[in-house]
């Protein structure tokens, strides 16, 4: 006899399976994701970084690829500059005291995203007001701009670049689909910008 425990588990993991069944047949999700990773090589070919944001759960995933990129994924290479807005409690708090909390990462922006750079946020809901005014801050400076969303109507699909929208309206389910396609990006620009390297340390 199943316990109630178990059949809850089983019942998450076929959700997320099917969401991932899901992914794989979605043709816009695959072909943007696509683009994100090639439009990141090229950030980091020209000696430029990504920026990562997020609230909750989401700050986790941003400092999670961001310490993808500046330690390793697959294999050793050099690091790749990256950094995870979420982290510096003093500079969140004072930025949200003095200036609100719906410019906490608007206002790290202006101080260290220059032209060329990458900013990728991340949102289940796809309506965070300080990933909404992060956006509209990188495209005043040239910033590329990336976000990472659940279904739904929302304005990021309309004012970034590029908008990964993940066919689905559970929470959890959305973020482990963020950490999965930032999984494929990471090991995407890894291989593009280091793939020779890895296969001439395997051959010696």
């Amino acid at each position: 006899m199943e316990s109630l425990i178990q059949s809850f588990i089983r019942e998450q993991l076929r959700a997320a399976h099917e969401l991932n069944k899901r992914l794989l047949e979605d043709e816009a999700l695959l072909t943007t994701t696509e683009a994100v990773a090639q439009r990141c090589v090229e950030v980091y070919q020209a000696g430029r970084k990504t920026l990562f944001a997020g609230n909750g759960g989401s700050a986790a995933d941003a400092q999670h690829l961001a310490a993808e990129f500046i330690g390793r994924f697959r294999f050793d290479r050099p690091s790749l500059p990256s950094i995870a807005l979420t982290t510096d409690t003093s500079m969140l708090t004072a930025i949200a005291n003095d200036y609100g909390y719906e410019n906490v990462f608007r206002r790290q922006i202006q101080g260290q995203g220059v032209k060329g750079d990458m900013f990728i946020g991340l949102t289940t809901s796809g309506r965070s007001p300080n990933i909404i005014a992060a956006v509209e801050e990188c495209k005043e400076r040239e910033i590329v701009t990336v976000c990472l969303t659940g279904a739904g109507e929302h304005k990021l699909a309309a004012i970034s670049d590029y908008c990964i929208v993940v066919p689905s309206t559970s929470t959890p389910r959305i973020q482990e689909a963020h950490t999965l396609i930032g999984h494929l990006i990471c090991s995407a620009v890894e291989a593009a910008l280091f793939v020779d390297d890895s296969r001439a340390a395997q051959a010696s």
